[in-house]
């Protein structure tokens, strides 16, 4: 059974994903984030365990991204992963969201599951805001891949990259000293 995520969930997924991050086929995530993104996670349960999971996180109007798709390993090659991938699909399209992305080693699974590879580098900016504390920033080897719904594309601009130079504070630490008189 494919449901969504419930607060009571969260440590049993979330060790799902951090064992497969272990791996290095995924991010790593902190219970603070899951709770904090809860919303975002379809949940496989079998014999009343969770025992697979995956997020759906809208990027902007008419895009948003699949992620964190993990099984556990003993519930494998059940089409676990492909059911969570497709209820993430139905969510996407009962929002009216025209592009589904994600990027992956599993290039094969997600193409029977639809998606298409795509150059990274049509992917907005925004896509790339967890890259900065991903140990494979410097040489990414994932796949992008785009899934397009059959939904009306919602006419609304595209974020931007912010225009020209722009100014980022920089904090110094100071030691402090004691003065005495």
């Amino acid at each position: 059974m494919i449901r969504r995520a419930e607060i009571r969930d969260v440590p049993v997924f979330g060790k799902i994903i951090n064992d497969c991050a272990e791996y290095g086929l995924m991010l790593h995530r902190s219970l603070s984030y899951l709770y904090e993104h809860v919303r975002d996670f379809h949940v496989a349960v079998e014999d009343d365990k969770v025992v697979g999971v995956c997020g759906l996180s809208i990027v902007w109007a008419n895009m948003a991204e699949v992620y964190a798709l993990a099984v556990d390993p003993a519930y494998r090659g059940k089409g676990i992963g492909r059911r969570l991938v497709l209820q993430c699909i139905d969510e996407a399209e009962e929002l009216g969201i025209k592009r589904l992305m994600t990027l992956t080693y599993e290039k094969e699974f997600f193409t029977r599951c639809g998606f298409e590879i795509v150059d990274r580098a049509s992917l907005p900016l925004k896509v790339w805001s967890e890259c900065a504390r991903c140990p494979k920033n410097q040489a990414c080897d994932e796949i992008a891949m785009i899934r397009v719904l059959d939904v009306p594309e919602i006419n609304i601009p595209r974020p931007e990259a912010p225009a020209g130079a722009y100014e980022v504070p920089v904090v110094l630490k100071v030691r402090s000293v004691a003065i005495t008189h």
